[in-house]
């Protein structure tokens, strides 16, 4: 039996962020098609981008940021418009969370991948191309920049950008809800309508 995933709850960001400015990088890129046979949203990280961060035999592409000090353990990603597009796969936002990526920063996501982040406990922020240029200096000096998101805030240096989100999704994202947990909140109402169904419609509960 799998082990219930929680989600964690976002608190105030701070990392020195790996940018990468290749645009349309899509879901396979993210996370190749062989490593989906898997439903563990765990050990997934390791092949993040696996196509850019190893060669053709499986060794490390040292050129690759991902694999540099101090990139290897950044948790904010600066990316390329329309990040995520492609197929639907979720094993994308698993595979960035589980290497330890929890901010993606872009000019556009693909729809799906977007959604998909606030249920995986990642946050996406659409801002500005020359925004994340700024930001990208910030990552070329190995300096750490900051994303609050209370105040939907980036802070880098002295100056501070402010940021949209979907409230409900902010609100998710804070208190560590994906749609299992906001099911379970709800739990005892869905048990009272199961026993309404029971007691005024048995035959719909029947298996033959």
């Amino acid at each position: 039996m799998l082990e219930r995933y929680k989600m964690e709850k976002f608190s105030n960001l701070k990392s020195i962020p790996s940018y990468m400015s290749l645009q349309n990088i899509d879901t396979d890129m993210i996370i190749p098609k062989q490593f989906l046979k898997t439903i563990k949203r765990t050990g997934l990280g390791k092949s993040l981008f696996y196509e850019m961060r190893y060669d053709e035999n499986g060794k490390i592409n040292k050129d690759f940021i991902l694999n540099k000090e101090p990139y290897n353990k950044s948790r904010i990603l600066l990316a390329g418009k329309n990040f995520g597009c492609g197929s639907s796969r979720e094993h994308a936002p698993w595979a960035l969370s589980d290497f330890g990526i929890k901010c993606v920063i872009s000019s556009s996501f693909a729809d799906i991948f977007y959604n998909n982040c606030f249920k995986n406990g990642i946050l996406p922020i659409k801002i500005d191309d020359k925004i994340i240029l700024e930001l990208a200096e910030y990552s070329k000096r190995k300096e750490e920049i900051e994303i609050n998101l209370e105040k939907q805030e980036i802070k880098y240096g002295n100056k501070v950008t402010k940021f949209e989100v979907d409230a409900f999704k902010k609100k998710c994202l804070m208190e560590g809800l994906d749609d299992i947990s906001l099911s379970m909140k709800k739990i005892s109402q869905i048990d009272n309508f199961e026993k309404g169904l029971i007691k005024h419609k048995p035959w719909l509960l029947k298996n033959d």
